[in-house]
């Protein structure tokens, strides 16, 4: 297993063949899926037959971009999961930030610390010019992370849900950062 990159509480590793269990407990959270299926748990066959074979297909695009599980570096608890990919139909140069974490590590910053160092990561790789990421628009708690990321609300749209996921009404949102205002971002810090 390649661990991709650190931080200070979590460890973004390759998915392997043998996660398909991690993902089955994450996705039966109705918790975890509200935003996604409305509660309703993805099946095993599905990510055994789909989801998991896409997330080990994406390491073997490249190593920059891809799904990594996401565990803690004191216990290896399995905390979910971050990826940084380009969506099908959109340039490479674009690839899109996203999350999914257990529903006992929410509300302890290890969202918005994964996905900060995924889009640094992003923008270590100098083709990759700007990095978006979308929720539905009731998603409070999602949109709050990308906010702690630096990104900016850059649209309103509708999707295409298969299911009717309450809230889905309101419409979705887009949100993203150019390296343009990462590089300035970071040059506003106080030096450490």
């Amino acid at each position: 297993m390649r661990i991709l990159l650190q931080t200070a509480r979590l460890a973004l590793r390759e998915f392997t063949a043998d996660d398909a269990g991690l993902l089955v407990e994450l996705d039966a959270d109705p918790r975890v899926m509200r935003y996604i299926s409305n509660g309703v748990p993805a099946p095993r066959t599905l990510i055994e037959a789909e989801h998991l074979p896409a997330y080990l297909a994406c390491h073997r695009a490249g190593p920059d971009f891809g799904f990594r599980v996401a565990q803690l570096r004191g216990t290896g608890a399995f905390a979910g999961w971050f990826h940084l990919r380009p969506e099908p139909g959109t340039p490479a140069s674009e690839p899109e930030l996203g999350y999914r974490l257990r529903h006992e590590f929410w509300g302890r910053g290890l969202a918005a610390e994964g996905a900060r160092a995924l889009v640094a990561h992003g923008f270590s790789v100098p083709s990759v010019t700007r990095i978006p990421a979308r929720t539905m628009a009731v998603n409070t708690a999602s949109r709050l992370v990308m906010e702690k990321c630096g990104m900016d609300l850059v649209r309103h749209f509708t999707a295409d849900w298969p299911v009717h996921i309450d809230g889905d009404e309101l419409g979705d949102v887009e949100y993203a950062i150019t390296r343009e205002r990462w590089l300035a971002d970071r040059q506003a810090l106080p030096a450490p």
